[in-house]
């Protein structure tokens, strides 16, 4: 029997654990932007969304969602490296994606290094379409694949803007 671990809004306790996680997992290589100062402004925010999953009292995974009025921007997903491959990310990430369309929001946006074909794939299956490449948009040294999703038909205005691309 297979049992879906529980999600729940991060607490500012949570918030070294998605540090850690994501310097090691996720920013190795670049320079370190999910501080946990970062985080913990994340959980405070009116706009943002930081689902975690914890199980046996540490942190198994996490995700952070940014929201604007038509759009949501998923800026950082993370499966601690032994956890992977058991439906934490796709539980994560269709989580956030209820609170998306529970808000009315019409489109999700996301960024994947462009050499990571595991993530690529992942999120394709999810149903995330790829947008543009973004050259140089980690650390002005890795290109990005933007995919999107649409969650109302409507949702294809190329003038709706995340916070992200508002430069928030």
């Amino acid at each position: 029997m297979i049992v879906i671990p529980k999600v729940r809004l991060a607490l500012a306790g949570d918030a070294r654990g998605i540090a850690e996680l994501s310097r090691e997992h996720i920013e190795h290589g670049l320079s370190w932007r999910w501080t946990e100062t970062r985080v913990l402004h994340s959980i405070a925010s009116r706009t943002v969304n930081v689902a975690v999953i914890r199980e046996h009292g540490s942190l198994s995974a996490f995700g952070i969602m940014d929201y604007a009025d038509e759009t949501a921007h998923l800026a950082l997903l993370g499966v601690r490296p032994q956890q992977r491959r058991r439906g934490l990310g796709r539980t994560l990430v269709l989580w956030l994606e209820t609170c998306a369309r529970t808000a009315g929001i019409g489109l999700i946006r996301l960024e994947v290094r462009a050499d990571n074909a595991g993530g690529l794939a992942f999120y394709a299956a999810l149903g995330f379409e790829t947008a543009i490449r973004m050259s140089g948009y980690y650390s002005a040294q890795l290109d990005a694949i933007r995919l999107e999703k649409r969650l109302r038909v409507d949702a294809g205005d190329a003038g709706a803007r995340t916070t992200e691309d508002r430069g928030g």
